[in-house]
């Protein structure tokens, strides 16, 4: 079991499964959806169950492109997950209790790093998306 849950603690949630993909993304919308100099972030693992545990009123959405959203606490602000098609499609790792049960498999868009970001790790790092998936 994963659990996890925003800043302020007004919301949690539980995924009964496992995470994967995990992944660091150096582009600039997520520098400022995240306010840092990328986001940590992994898929559900097919067959994950994810619930809201609490707090569930409390979340509000971004609306990206092509039925991408990200969520997020409407009261302290933490970027709690990827919605796709309405699915929660994977989590950010840094909202995660404890270990994950992954670890940063790959650097994205790292064309596009900020200039004071120095990447660290063995990781392989793409210029652009991820290399099994169109950019």
């Amino acid at each position: 079991m994963i659990a996890g849950g925003c800043f302020c603690g007004a919301v949690r949630y539980e995924l009964n499964g496992s995470l994967c993909n995990a992944r660091a993304c150096h582009c600039s919308r997520c520098r400022k959806a995240f306010n840092a100099a990328s986001s940590s972030y992994a898929e559900l693992a097919e067959g994950s169950d994810f619930n809201w545990i609490s707090g569930a009123e409390k979340i509000s959405r971004h609306e990206s492109a092509q039925g991408w959203a990200l969520a997020f606490c409407s009261i302290c602000g933490s970027t709690l997950c990827g919605l796709f098609n309405d699915q929660v499609h994977g989590l950010t790792l840094g909202c995660v209790d404890g270990d994950p049960g992954v670890a940063i498999e790959m650097h994205i868009f790292v064309d596009s790093k900020a200039p004071w970001d120095h990447i660290g790790g063995d990781a392989p790092q793409h210029a652009q998306g991820r290399p099994d998936t169109p950019d």
